[in-house]
């Protein structure tokens, strides 16, 4: 009977904030359709989404107490169940095709920013530690979802969790706009459309962005699904990465550290989710060699999945523009955002190289 309560309960407190967060969903998905918009903006609906979230974040922080819950859920639930469902767009013999060497490029860039933001954070923006490397793993893995993974296993205060979760959606929705439109009207040189599907891959925040991203260069450019395919797959590598990063982190800190005030460390964040997707991908490989499953047509099942892929994607980047408090970042976090962006500068500049440099190899 608990249960049953408990549940009615979640239900309750969601509804208001999902109806809130679906209702920008339904209009994007519906200026998305319309051809002369589309024509003359070349806009998905990922981004109209995260546009009008930001336009409404304002009017969404004054009644934060009766959306919060709806719009958390779709930031983090539907997202993670979005990417799952993105299995549907991808076989195993796309993931074997950027294989040992997109796990190489995926390791360097995760190294080399965290790396980075902890000693510039500390040296030149004068930071303590636990806020750069929550800069540096949001910026180098996967976002919100790194930072708050981070934040969990050092127990941090979390107000620094806040101020590195608000610098990555920022630069993460700035880059997520950048790339497609610098692709479209060829500002990044000697990059063909798989080239940019890794340099999306490997440089832009969460994996929403990714997938964002990728949905607005089709719209815009040369950018076919495979390419959007070696974008998620490559940010999909990163992710997964977080497993090993939390662990090797976590190490270190106990071990550098005194056990002080009685504490106990907390149980490490897992990210599931990016097991799920791999799974998911072995499922539409499967259905790739059937005509049915369970007496229902395999086309079918994979048109269902992609077409609740997208919804779930676009419910994610409306409650993420929801949840921009321009306002309060800029008035805090001056040394954090000048961290995050030149971490960003680093990504954009060094993964243009890397991603040169694998040229050959991936694709």
């Amino acid at each position: 009977m608990m249960n049953v309560k408990h549940i009615k309960s979640i239900v309750k407190s969601n509804t208001k904030g999902l109806v809130f967060t679906a209702c920008i969903v339904v209009f994007s998905m519906y200026l998305s359709n319309i051809q002369s918009i589309k024509d003359a903006t070349h806009l998905a609906a990922t981004a109209f989404a995260i546009i009008i979230g930001v336009l409404l974040s304002p009017w969404f922080f004054k009644y934060q107490h009766t959306f919060q819950a709806g719009v958390h859920f779709s930031a983090k639930k539907l997202l993670r169940l979005g990417i799952v469902l993105y299995g549907f767009n991808i076989t195993l013999t796309e993931l074997l095709s950027v294989g040992f060497n997109g796990f190489i490029l995926s390791t360097i860039v995760v190294s080399s920013i965290f790396i980075t933001s902890v000693i510039v954070g500390t040296k030149i923006f004068r930071l303590d530690k636990e806020t750069s490397m929550l800069v540096g793993a949001g910026s180098a893995i996967c976002g919100a979802a790194a930072v708050l993974a981070l934040e969990s296993s050092l127990k941090s205060d979390p107000f620094k969790g806040i101020l590195a979760v608000g610098t990555v959606v920022i630069f993460g929705l700035i880059f997520m706009f950048l790339c497609p439109f610098g692709f479209a009207f060829d500002l990044i040189p000697g990059f063909d459309q798989n080239a940019m599907g890794v340099y999306m891959g490997a440089i832009l925040h969460e994996v929403a962005n990714v997938a964002g991203a990728a949905d607005m260069a089709k719209d815009m450019a040369n950018f076919d699904q495979k390419a959007a395919n070696i974008a998620i797959i490559i940010k999909m590598m990163r992710v997964i990465l977080l497993v090993p990063f939390l662990l090797i982190v976590t190490y270190f800190v106990a071990k550098n550290q005194h056990s002080d005030h009685g504490k106990t460390a907390k149980t490490l964040t897992i990210p599931y989710f990016a097991f799920a997707f791999l799974g998911m991908i072995v499922f539409n490989t499967f259905l790739a060699s059937r005509e049915t499953f369970l007496g229902i047509d395999t086309n079918t099942i994979v048109s269902i999945g992609r077409n609740l892929c997208t919804i779930c994607i676009v419910f994610a980047m409306a409650a993420l523009g929801l949840q921009i408090d321009f306002k309060k970042f800029l008035k805090s976090g001056a040394r954090v955002f000048g961290l995050a962006l030149f971490l960003g500068i680093a990504l954009l500049i060094g993964g243009y190289f890397l991603t040169l440099i694998f040229k050959g190899i991936l694709w």
